[in-house]
């Protein structure tokens, strides 16, 4: 991504504090269901003593290590920092920007879900995207961290629930 595409992508929102705060609140919105629904769900397969729960903890526990050690490791700067341009979305972290952590967050556990509820694991795909598209308006990531993310929480979902 050039300087140019960043402040075109992040442009709309620059300057408008009305549009700036309503981004920031569907961001946490849409989060937060997820990081509701997930213990909601391993509640539910606790409850219904389901075999599946050990994997629904691990597999996801596992990938999100494996990421992280990544991004750690690629430590990818973040547009903010490539261009000299603040965020949109408040964010003062440094690298670690590829792959996009909350979008791959939210891909594994639909993923996780839709094990069992394909109707939910595929709207929580929707908000997966949704978030992504959220990530690189806000200025946070470029739409490679958010494709990366959501391409590896279904990679590490498919491996972790259909092939192993």
């Amino acid at each position: 991504m050039t300087r140019e595409a960043y402040i075109r992508i992040t442009g709309r929102l620059r300057g408008n504090p009305r549009r700036i705060r309503l981004l920031e609140a569907v961001n946490r919105v849409l989060t937060g269901i997820v990081f509701f629904l997930y213990p909601f769900y391993l509640c539910r397969l606790f409850l219904d003593k389901d075999p599946f729960l050990l994997r629904a903890v691990v597999v996801p526990a596992v990938s999100f290590a494996a990421v992280s050690l990544f991004r750690q490791i690629f430590n990818a700067k973040r547009p903010y920092e490539k261009f000299d341009i603040p965020p949109v979305l408040r964010k003062d972290t440094s690298g670690k920007s590829f792959p996009s952590r909350h979008v791959f967050s939210v891909f594994m556990i639909g993923m996780t879900v839709f094990k069992h509820y394909p109707g939910a694991g595929l709207m929580l795909g929707a908000i997966g995207a949704a978030l992504g598209a959220i990530r690189v308006a806000g200025g946070v990531h470029e739409p490679r961290d958010v494709a990366a993310g959501a391409a590896v929480g279904i990679l590490c979902g498919a491996v972790g629930y259909y092939l192993i």
